[in-house]
């Protein structure tokens, strides 16, 4: 953690005042817009009383920080130990004084340290909107902050994904003898921004400096017309506009440059097996996320169909569901790790005869638009991928694969078109794989396609006959050069071979 930038005498004073007054001192109060923000307070056995009565404080000058109001920042309290009680929901309060008077008569339940469960809880019942949470349709953030001091004695991994899917980001922050491990499974990405970890509770205001910095810096993107089209990200008295990694900032200095070059019919086959590990499915989605934001995603533009694979196969949404890039975007963050086996073959199979159908919203083939299958797996298939990774190319599917840890070079080969070296990528981690994101875009999005404003027409018509002409002639004196190549480099084995007689 950073140290505080202060000379030494007001450093001295600054930690003598009380902590609920220190955070409240630190700077005018954040009007970050409108929050549903629920602390869960780990108030188990090994938290002390002396160390509770700390936390409790820290929340109260936390507090004092905030804009509360049932238009701004709404707060609730959770806390748990081998069981959850809610202290006050995000509904109850609209002022200050109450939500404090709530907090100082807060009584530990000094039992165990069921952290998952109290997740379970925060996601289920805290943020729903009988508990004053605003609906998602409102877009208003939902922040949940977490603090523990001990090693969960239930499981949290797979809760805290399955919460981070439904759009509650997560701050972690442990305090003495908590487990970096599951903070960090807890936590929302980036690690680094939502993961912190403290000696004491005496130190905890540090976080709370660092948590009140970061609201107060979605200021000014949330209080103007930024019109950012991915990201706003304030800086001071000024923002500026981020594009996600593998695409550039526009002159405008707001709109990101996507694949409009071409419309396609694009199946993701994502890999939810056991060995993937819920962590590392959400950095999946993530990933998958940034694909589609380089995609001109439209009815008339590229479509986005989605299939996850275990021991089983699930459609999570065909070709013909959504039409924009947000609506995908929201139907993959709401994917559900499904765990088990790791049927890659069955998965190709249901994609051959299942997703690429115009009953599952793919464009006839009259109309040749291109179809694009794209496989991500992090390990061996248990069943045979010959046959149907043969099938797709056969049936005119352009496929690449994905490989991240322990997939399987020789089927990832098997799997994509030729040439493998423009159709395979791999990642040795979860963690890395966004490197792989402008290769996808390059192949993905190619220089020469059917663009937003050509007329899709049928094959059958007068000039599209002649351009298939035109391009048969071209692709067969193509052929006819490489045989002739071939050709004379057999002659030259056989004359090497008759010499060496």
């Amino acid at each position: 953690m950073r140290g505080l930038l202060c000379s030494p005498l007001p450093m001295l004073l600054f930690l003598l005042q009380p902590w609920e007054t220190q955070l409240q001192f630190a700077g005018p109060r954040c009007r970050s817009g409108p929050l549903d923000l629920v602390f869960v307070i780990d108030s188990s056995r090994s938290v002390r009383p002396f160390e509770f009565e700390t936390m409790r404080q820290f929340l109260v000058g936390l507090l004092r920080g905030l804009d509360v109001g049932p238009d701004a920042t709404r707060v609730g309290v959770i806390q748990y130990s081998s069981q959850v009680q809610s202290v006050f929901p995000l509904g109850a309060f609209s002022r200050r004084e109450d939500m404090e008077r709530a907090i100082r008569a807060l009584v530990p339940l000094a039992q165990g340290t069921m952290t998952g469960l109290a997740i379970q809880y925060a996601m289920n019942v805290a943020f729903s909107v009988a508990e004053g949470a605003r609906p998602p349709q409102a877009r208003v953030p939902r922040i949940a902050v977490i603090v523990t001091d001990g090693r969960p004695q239930d499981r949290v991994a797979e809760v805290a994904a399955q919460a981070r899917a439904r759009g509650i980001e997560i701050y972690a922050v442990g305090v003495q003898r908590a487990d970096v491990g599951s903070l960090r499974a807890m936590a929302s990405p980036p690690l680094d921004e939502h993961v912190f970890l403290v000696e004491s509770f005496d130190l905890i205001q540090e976080f709370g400096l660092q948590f009140q910095g970061r609201l107060c810096a979605r200021d000014l993107c949330n209080g103007v017309d930024h019109g950012c089209e991915f990201q706003c990200v304030s800086e001071g008295l000024s923002y500026r506009c981020l594009c996600p990694e593998g695409q550039q900032l526009q002159a405008d200095g707001k709109s990101c440059n996507r694949c409009r070059e071409g419309h396609v019919d694009l199946v993701l086959l994502v890999d939810g097996s056991k060995s993937v590990r819920p962590q590392n499915f959400e950095l999946v989605k993530r990933f998958v996320n940034q694909i589609v934001d380089f995609l001109d995603v439209s009815p008339e533009g590229t479509r986005v169909g989605l299939v996850q694979f275990s021991s089983r196969v699930r459609t999570e949404f065909p070709l013909g569901r959504y039409g924009t890039a947000a609506e995908v975007k929201q139907a993959v963050l709401a994917v559900e790790y499904m765990e088990r086996g790791t049927m890659t073959g069955l998965a190709l199979r249901h994609m051959v005869e299942h997703s690429f159908s115009e009953a599952q919203g793919a464009r006839p083939r009259a109309l040749n638009v291109p179809r694009v299958g794209l496989v991500f797996t992090d390990g061996r298939s248990q069943d045979d991928i010959s046959v149907w990774a043969a099938r797709a190319k056969e049936e005119g599917i352009v496929m690449y694969a994905v490989g991240v840890g322990k997939a399987v070079e020789e089927e990832l080969r098997q799997i994509a078109s030729e040439p493998a070296e423009l159709h395979v990528s791999y990642s040795p981690d979860f963690g890395t794989m966004t490197h792989l994101l402008e290769n996808l875009r390059g192949s993905i999005c190619p220089e020469e396609g059917i663009g937003p404003g050509t007329e899709l027409r049928s094959p059958c018509e007068c000039e599209s006959l002649v351009e298939f002409q035109g391009r048969t002639l071209g692709a067969l004196e193509r052929l006819t050069q490489n045989l002739a190549q071939l050709t004379a480099r057999l002659e030259d084995l056989e004359n090497q071979l008759a010499t060496q007689k």
